[in-house]
């Protein structure tokens, strides 16, 4: 049987090492873990849970080893925390799910996606990326503006005060975000139109949209921003449909286009949201899409869309297994 290690940071794990709930927001619940071995084992594999970075080195020293894992580690520490376990177990010559550590790295730099996006000539806001206080001097960009950490995930860094109208909320805001996330700051014109995300899955020639979400803030919303405080109590202030009109289309062609583009593998998300025009910019590329079957914006996509949990996870599988040519029998 082929065994297959399951790779993952649990909040929990971090929590009890004194880090604060926003802190570890990216990170996993047992549910999740649960979830994703038993829709791996349904599919006849032997699933090894292993956890976390520690644990792999742990478990790679002690000399064991897995036909194939499937990573989801964010990681904690360094703008490249998420391309720490590919890369360990590119070291190991251990097959992985999901994208190489140049493209997660590539990719949670959201200054750099938003560079090569322009490049590629796929709209994305007009930003600045900050390093200092003293450089919001060189912002001329028009206000409203918006503003959050360069790389982060799960909405962290984005709440009420990412949303700014003048340079005086601006200094206050990139000030506050500096000094609590320890990174540059992404500041752009702050996109007002609807926002989507789009699932893709596959990779190559095989990539394909799983389909296009609209997100709606209802009224009891607290600001017009899909943030950390809105993501975690969504059920309060959010829904979901998936959209088929043509704006939602040309979002799924752009997302299959910048997938091809960054050579995203497997499954991910990305996002967008509207400009004054009407037309899609690209917010961000989510290779790491979360896969808790119950809140996570990729399952809930799927769900929407007809796919179910299981096949979502099996679609991923076989799309490792082609990539590595592991034309093997569960």
């Amino acid at each position: 049987m082929i065994k297959v290690g399951l790779t993952f940071d649990l909040k929990d794990d971090y929590i009890k090492l004194g880090y604060s709930a926003e802190e570890v927001a990216e990170f996993d619940a047992p549910e999740t873990i649960d979830a994703l071995d038993n829709a791996i084992s349904s599919l006849g594999f032997e699933v090894v849970r292993i956890g976390n970075i520690f644990n792999l080195v742990s478990f790679l020293n002690s000399g064991h080893r897995c036909d194939l894992v499937f990573n989801i580690c964010e990681g904690m520490f360094g703008i490249a925390r998420e391309a720490q376990v590919p890369c360990l177990l590119d070291a190991y010559q251990i097959p992985y799910v999901f994208s190489e550590p140049d493209i997660l790295n590539l990719t949670l730099d959201k200054g750099l996606t938003k560079l090569l996006a322009e490049k590629a000539g796929i709209p994305t806001a007009e930003f600045k990326v900050i390093s200092q206080i003293s450089e919001i001097q060189s912002v001329d960009i028009p206000f409203p503006l918006f503003v959050k950490p360069v790389a982060e995930g799960t909405s962290k860094g984005i709440d009420g005060y990412s949303l700014v109208d003048n340079r005086f909320k601006l200094e206050e805001s990139v000030n506050y975000l500096l000094n609590t996330f320890h990174q540059p700051v992404l500041v752009e014109s702050f996109l007002p139109g609807r926002e989507f995300t789009v699932g893709i899955t596959g990779c190559g020639n095989g990539t394909k949209a799983l389909g296009t979400m609209e997100i709606l803030l209802n009224d009891q919303a607290p600001h017009p921003i899909y943030s950390y405080s809105v993501k975690k109590d969504w059920e309060k202030y959010a829904s979901y449909r998936i959209a088929s009109d043509p704006v939602a289309i040309k979002c799924a062609e752009l997302a299959v286009e910048i997938w091809k583009l960054i050579k995203g593998k497997d499954a991910g998300r990305i996002d967008f949201r509207l400009d004054n025009e009407g037309i899609p910019n690209l917010i961000e590329v989510n290779p790491l899409a979360g896969l808790n079957p119950t809140y996570s914006d990729l399952p809930i996509l799927a769900r929407l869309n007809g796919t179910t949990y299981e096949e979502l996870i099996s679609g991923i599988m076989d799309s490792a297994l082609k990539r590595y040519g592991l034309n093997i029998c569960k």
